[in-house]
């Protein structure tokens, strides 16, 4: 039986057959946003750029574990960063990243509430 996908905005600008390649990097992105701290980093820059001290704040992580992750983030290319005279300034440059996180919080939302599902 053909799985179907969703009619979502996303789905249908990507209509090519998706493959090992984006499979394995897709897996990738999930591994590094299962650490919390590091999801809760993407999510609050899903809602805008921010600096470390901001983030660090925002999370509750200590600093130097929130520079960590950012730094693994940047790497891995789903944050970009940007000096600002001595501050260092980071955001999300890819709105599918920014859905991806903010539709998972959501879910885990009405998982944790008890909130009914829906589209």
């Amino acid at each position: 039986m053909p799985v179907s996908e969703p009619s979502s905005t996303a789905t249908r600008s990507h209509t090519h057959p998706s493959g090992a390649a984006q499979f394995a990097t897709a897996a990738n992105v999930f591994s590094l946003l299962s650490d919390p701290t590091r999801l809760h980093l993407v999510w609050s820059l899903a809602r805008g750029e921010a600096d470390v001290n901001t983030l660090t704040e925002a999370s509750g992580a200590a600093r130097p574990a929130v520079s960590q992750h950012l730094a693994k983030l940047r790497l891995a290319g789903l944050v970009q960063v940007r000096k600002e005279g001595r501050r260092s300034v980071y955001s999300l440059h890819d709105g599918h990243l920014r859905r991806l996180v903010t539709e998972a919080v959501n879910h885990a939302d009405h998982m944790v509430t008890g909130a009914p599902p829906h589209d």
